[in-house]
């Protein structure tokens, strides 16, 4: 592995039955299994550590367990998917046993393992506290779409970035690359203590960009570039998409 041997880690999959725009979106399913199921087979290929998948309610929890898994049922109130694993984490793991937490979002049955695995690269450096992915940017009009999160880094290699901010809007200026960031975060345990515990920071409510309170209070996150982006499922178009890949892919 590229980060430190020594250090043990954990996945963690936050998902929950809610969903405005898909209804029970982690049971729908997806060539044969519920899409929470096809996440959790991702993050036992990258090969990373344990899986655990922390939810909200017992149906989520009992689809895992029938596929061999292991779920933690939280408080279904919690505001965000960060406060789900670090709450599944404290009934998990109370002896603190895992050093490294990734957080990998329950909506990307398609995700690579390899970038899975490539989120821990940064963590090789001490002074990392939190690391996370960004693809470069090719399709013009994804430039411009507020949808699309651009990560603001300085370089430090040709793979990896200090990020500095992050945004819906274009940025930065000028002529070169954009970054699109992933989602996926791997923390050091007293990173995610420390996230949690902080109070929703100006920047990251006017952008309604959770990452950014980890920069207004002072912590370092660094950015490993991959080649693509996952497909993140929030309709039923985005659904059939995600059927299509894996079935292509079997």
């Amino acid at each position: 592995m590229s980060y430190d041997a020594l250090q043990k880690t954990l996945v963690v999959i936050p998902a929950r039955l809610a969903s405005t725009r898909l209804p029970n979106k982690p049971l729908a399913d997806v060539c044969g299994e519920p899409m929470i199921v096809q996440v959790f087979r991702r993050a036992l290929e990258a090969g990373v550590g344990p899986v655990l998948v922390a939810t909200d309610g017992e149906e989520i929890a009992g689809a895992v367990r029938a596929a061999g898994g292991e779920a933690v049922i939280t408080d279904p109130d919690l505001p965000s998917g960060s406060d789900r694993i670090a709450a599944a984490l404290r009934l998990y793991d109370p002896a603190k046993r895992f050093d490294i937490i990734v957080n990998l979002q329950g909506d990307l049955p398609t995700i690579d393992p390899a970038s899975v695995r490539a989120s821990l690269a940064p963590l090789a450096d001490p002074g990392v506290d939190i690391a996370t992915l960004a693809a470069r940017i090719f399709r013009v009009e994804e430039r411009t779409d507020s949808n699309v999160v651009k990560v603001v880094g300085s370089p430090l290699s040709a793979t990896r970035q200090r990020a500095l901010y992050f945004t819906r809007a274009t940025a930065p200026w000028g002529e070169g690359d954009l970054y699109h960031h992933i989602g996926l975060y791997a923390y050091r345990r007293a990173a995610l203590e420390k996230f949690v515990a902080l109070a929703p920071s100006a920047l990251e409510k006017r952008e309604k960009l959770e990452q950014l309170r980890a920069l207004e209070a002072g912590m370092r996150i660094d950015v490993e570039i991959v080649e693509t982006v996952p497909l993140g499922v929030d309709s039923p178009h985005d659904l059939e998409r995600a059927r299509a890949i894996l079935k292509d892919l079997s």
